[in-house]
């Protein structure tokens, strides 16, 4: 199967302090063949995207997501807050698209986008390693 975008770059930096992982995309959505379904192909690319860009990330660690157009930086980033990966569904992200839809911001969807996944490991328990057995 042929992937619906394709990705330019990929800037990868590890915050070990905060257990913080930063992945930058740089991605153009490849445009439809048939004119017939354009939205229906640009969320179809849209979720196939954000699976893959959150392929390396816990069920439950916490992700927050930023969108934008490489070419017009000064605009606003479109943001999705922090929550954990198992709560970030594609009803979601399209929650978000809509609201910045309806703004006066200007977003294309065939420039090349910097997507930002920021995500946090979350610790088990109460993040202690034990370090002899009691009992």
């Amino acid at each position: 199967m042929s992937h619906r975008f394709e990705i330019d770059d990929k800037i990868w930096r590890q915050f070990r302090p905060y257990n913080a992982v930063r992945t930058q995309l740089t991605v153009l959505l490849l445009p439809h063949a048939d004119n017939n379904d354009t939205v229906g192909h640009f969320i179809a690319s849209v979720n196939e995207h954000f699976e893959n860009a959150l392929q390396d990330v816990s069920y439950g660690d916490v992700v927050g997501i930023t969108v934008q157009n490489q070419v017009n930086q000064n605009d606003k980033p479109i943001g999705i807050s922090f929550r954990r990966k198992g709560q970030l569904s594609g009803e979601v992200i399209w929650r978000v698209f809509e609201k910045v839809s309806q703004s006066n911001a200007r977003f294309k969807a065939l420039d090349t986008l910097v997507v930002t996944v920021h995500s946090v490991k979350m610790p088990v328990g109460f993040g202690r390693v034990a370090l002899k057995s009691r009992g």
